[in-house]
């Protein structure tokens, strides 16, 4: 008896040990949790989130706060139980976060190149609200192309058959919709006055996409500089939220009406809306910031939906110009478009 309790007592020591051991044993999972929010009008660690320089700006008496999603990169089993049976977390394939074939560093690094690419076009967009549009100017032109004699160095072209090139790519996909061969009529402003001529594409080589023999850049003349001061986030999803921000401090009005505003989605230099990951921790994060109304990209309205936080009312936003309508029906007591699952 006494050799069999021994026994009995070091098996359950080992089934004890082998338990701990499963337990504390990394998960080829990672734990998404709410993270922080940051007010956009405010500010962060004694700085402010967006500097304007030699410009007046507006103070708000609400907040624009955007969101983000808590990255937890390693995993023990009683992480991943904790976050299978929670409301508040996801558990995920590590290699949706961290790729295989790039390492934590550089998933980290291409996430700040992308933050910082929408801080330009949040930049992009909001001036171009403000009445700073983009322009797109020549910037060489091909000798003996379709443009020589036609258009000059530093023209800003302004439309191509009346359709208003609001940048680059617009000017490029304006120009390619039609075949090679085809006359555009081409809008332009030279030293301060409008005109317009006649170009013929051409594509050069069979094969090759049309094109009026120029090369172009772009430029947003403006009086002041924007500076967005942010540590510690990444990735493109605040692009929304920064533009709102950078239109309210310029704007003399409060676009918040004295409401906490949160929300997320990337935005491109259109002013378009785009889908992002973490919804369900960005709302639990904005309900706990206190937020009064969450914005949403449409492409993640049937996701928000699922996960709706109660008490917080959520608008569908597919534009920009969709967020601005969205505040102004809010804070003038209306019911900004609710998300819908389709």
């Amino acid at each position: 008896m006494r050799r069999r309790g021994v026994t009995v007592i070091l098996g359950a020591l080992i089934t004890a040990l082998l338990a701990v051991g499963v337990m504390a044993f990394p998960l080829p999972y990672v734990v998404l949790k709410p993270g922080p929010t940051v007010n956009t009008l405010g500010s962060d660690n004694g700085k402010e989130v967006i500097q304007v320089t030699k410009a007046q700006t507006s103070t708000s008496k609400g907040q624009l706060r955007l969101t983000t999603v808590g990255v937890q990169p390693s995993v023990e089993l009683v992480w991943a139980i904790r976050g299978w049976f929670s409301n508040e977390q996801a558990v995920v394939p590590r290699d949706l976060i961290y790729p295989p074939d790039r390492s934590e560093q550089q998933v980290e690094q291409q996430n700040a190149e992308e933050f910082k690419s929408s801080q330009s076009s949040a930049e992009t967009v909001a001036l171009r609200k403000l009445g700073y549009p983009v322009q797109t100017y020549v910037t060489q032109v091909t000798q003996d192309g379709p443009s020589a004699g036609r258009l000059e160095k530093d023209d800003v072209i302004t439309s191509v058959d009346g359709v208003a090139v609001t940048g680059p790519a617009k000017l490029t996909e304006l120009i390619q919709s039609k075949p090679a061969g085809t006359g555009l009529t081409i809008g332009y402003t030279r030293d301060g006055k409008t005109g317009t001529v006649k170009i013929v594409s051409d594509n050069l080589e069979s094969g090759q996409k049309p094109r009026i023999g120029v090369g172009i850049g772009y430029r947003q003349p403006h009086p002041f500089t924007v500076t967005i001061d942010l540590d510690e986030i990444g990735g493109p999803s605040a692009g929304l939220m920064f533009t709102l921000g950078i239109i309210d401090k310029l704007k003399p009005e409060d676009l918040t009406g004295g409401k906490i505003i949160a929300g997320t989605g990337t935005i491109d230099d259109q002013g378009d809306v785009g889908p992002i990951g973490g919804i369900p921790q960005k709302l639990v994060g904005a309900r706990e910031a206190g937020a009064q109304l969450f914005l949403v990209p449409i492409d993640n309205c049937a996701e928000a939906l699922r996960n709706a936080v109660p008490g917080l009312p959520m608008a569908e936003v597919a534009t920009v110009d969709d967020a601005l309508t969205a505040l102004q029906t809010f804070t003038s007591g209306g019911t900004p478009k609710p998300c819908t699952a389709t």
